[in-house]
């Protein structure tokens, strides 16, 4: 039962931080003036790390596709600490103040 539930919160966590990874890259491409494809994410990597706090915790390393003019297609990349934004690659945006 113990396992059960703490399977259940890891998987509770990963899919509220696709989410979260989720509107930040739509946030991102619709900022950039960008074509979001596919609608979703992809998690691409998953590693503990220490929290300023200094409890265990995830980061987890999400992949979108994106496209400029309807044509090409980009691979963006952000990481999530949490719900932490702590990296992003992909379409630059015309305001930084715009991604939150």
């Amino acid at each position: 039962m113990i396992f059960g539930a703490a399977a259940f919160s890891f998987w509770s966590a990963g899919r509220a931080a696709a989410e979260r990874a989720e509107v930040v890259g739509r946030d991102a491409c619709r900022a950039a003036g960008v074509q979001w494809l596919d609608q979703s994410v992809h998690a691409i990597g998953l590693r503990v790390i220490r929290r300023e706090s200094g409890w265990l915790g995830f980061e987890r390393t999400f992949r979108f596709d994106y496209s400029i003019d309807g044509e090409d297609r980009h691979i963006g990349r952000l990481v999530l600490r949490g719900d932490r934004l702590v990296a992003f690659s992909g379409p630059v945006t015309r305001e930084p103040s715009q991604l939150h």
